[in-house]
């Protein structure tokens, strides 16, 4: 297939200040570092200050973003955010987003019910977006504030989750390059959920290591396969940071090098929306994407929902 022309121009990240260690949990939790770390991979999480919103992680997210796309926010034509913690049900986070930067053009779309696999979808509707006449410039925003919604006396979710933003401005490209195909899914389950307004997430870990580790490579198999890239030729796998295990596994799977998988989750922690944006740009940053480079971006969120793109580097 031709796929879709678009260009990754420029990415950013955000991470609040505050870090939160295994030892500091484990002061109020029935939990140990060894336990965290040997289920988890995690070490370190970040938590946003009290005063903070999400908005203000993609802002401070954006703004990097931007600069390294060397486009302003005027140039801005659309902003997606995608996040499960907006700040409020109304008005929308990319609205109050658009407002703080500046971005007098842009339309602004909230991605917030596919939890983890929202910035996967968030992706996916820029690229299209960007076929049209509607866009040429697409500030694409994934952000979760998961320690606003975990029980802070639970160390099934508490000790799993930490907050920040990722950033990423897509363009119109080169052809040969961009979106070359993805996949999608979807099975209803309730096994992670927020249940109502105000109440904290509950998660069924072993439902999401049985699932995850299952549709996240049978994801990737079938994205590749629709782009007519075989699987072992792709250069970068960014891979929601849910847990070290389950991308271990993820990896083996698909007997992958886990060299060619960048890794965030063991200092940040799930950072839900924002974890593929993190492993994202920690190659982009470094130059460490070329031209001609192929990656995939994949994730799997409560619902259960999930998603993979694959990309041509133009």
């Amino acid at each position: 297939m031709n796929g879709l022309p678009v260009a990754v121009a420029g990415t950013g990240v955000h991470l609040p200040p505050e870090v939160v260690t295994n030892a500091e949990l484990a002061a109020t939790l029935d939990t140990s570092d060894e336990w965290i770390v040997s289920r988890t991979g995690i070490r370190t999480r970040r938590h946003l200050a009290p005063d903070r919103a999400t908005s203000d992680m993609c802002v401070a997210a954006a703004l990097p973003a931007l600069a390294a796309a060397g486009v302003s926010a005027r140039d801005v034509d659309a902003i997606i955010v995608g996040t499960y913690t907006y700040d409020q049900p109304l008005p929308s986070t990319a609205l109050i987003v658009k407002e703080q930067l500046g971005a007098d053009r842009a339309l602004t779309l909230d991605v917030t019910q596919a939890a983890c696999a929202n910035g996967v979808q968030a992706l996916f509707l820029a690229a299209h977006l960007l076929q049209t006449s509607a866009a040429r410039t697409v500030l694409v925003l994934a952000a979760d504030c998961a320690s606003r919604v975990t029980n802070p006396a639970d160390r099934t979710t508490r000790v799993f989750f930490g907050d920040a933003a990722g950033a990423a401005v897509l363009t119109r490209g080169p052809a040969g390059a961009g979106l070359l195909g993805w996949d999608f899914g979807s099975e209803l389950s309730y096994d992670v959920e927020i249940p109502a307004a105000g109440e904290y997430l509950k998660m069924n870990g072993r439902a999401v290591w049985n699932t995850a580790t299952r549709c996240l490579p049978d994801s990737i198999l079938r994205a590749a396969d629709h782009a007519g890239v075989p699987v072992e030729e792709i250069t970068h796998f960014f891979l929601h940071q849910a847990n070290l295990n389950i991308l271990n596994a993820a990896l083996d799977k698909l007997s992958i090098p886990r060299s060619r998988a960048p890794i965030t989750v063991d200092t940040l922690g799930n950072t839900g929306s924002a974890g593929v944006f993190t492993a994202l740009h920690e190659r982009f940053a470094t130059g460490a994407v070329a031209a001609g480079d192929t990656y995939v971006v994949s994730s799997i969120g409560a619902g259960f929902q999930w998603g993979t793109l694959c990309f041509r580097h133009g």
